[in-house]
């Protein structure tokens, strides 16, 4: 009965990451959060200043929360894009992680693209970040001679939580211009 009842509440949580409320559109309230967002990622982790001078544009993730329990687990976040330091629009971000894990965090995500085709890639809901693009960590001290891979070059700024894993996953993106 003790498992049946974690396993409901498991599948409660899992929906509740992939369902949220509907957006009637702009809201001014967005870009100052936005703008809160951008400037966390500048204080935290300043040795990212080149990307913002270089980028043709960025999507910022203020908040993306992650849990998992033994072999499937996922993650989701709200967040701002940005063409030529101009906010243009809304995203989510929706993932997705096979393997053994247990455990849940929160974290700050910014992508950053090196051309406007780039982004006009990403703003087509197509865009995925898989094993084949890798998120750096950023820590203090962190390295400055990274630099974009296929286009883009995408950072996480953990905020909170244990999360133990060996999973392989994804993460898919969606966008709502202004």
């Amino acid at each position: 009965m003790m498992k049946m009842m974690k396993v409901c509440a498991l599948v409660f949580m899992l929906a509740g990451m992939f369902v949220s409320t509907a957006e009637a559109g702009w809201d001014p309230a967005n870009k100052e959060k936005a703008d809160e967002s951008v400037g966390y990622f500048r204080k935290n982790a300043p040795s990212l200043n080149r990307f913002f001078e270089q980028a043709y544009g960025y999507a910022v993730f203020p908040d993306v929360y992650k849990g998992g329990l033994f072999m499937v687990g996922g993650g989701h976040g709200k967040g701002y894009v940005y063409e030529q330091n101009n906010l243009v629009g809304n995203s989510t971000i929706t993932q997705l992680n096979l393997g053994p894990q247990f455990g849940g965090q929160s974290f700050s995500e910014i992508i950053f693209f090196k051309s406007k085709e780039d982004l006009e890639s990403f703003k087509k809901g197509t865009f995925e970040v898989n094993a084949q693009v890798a998120a750096i960590i950023v820590t203090t001290g962190m390295a400055t001679n990274i630099d974009f891979s296929n286009g883009v070059a995408v950072f996480v700024l953990p905020k909170a939580g244990v999360m133990a894993e060996a999973t392989v996953g994804g993460q898919k993106f969606s966008y709502q211009p202004y």
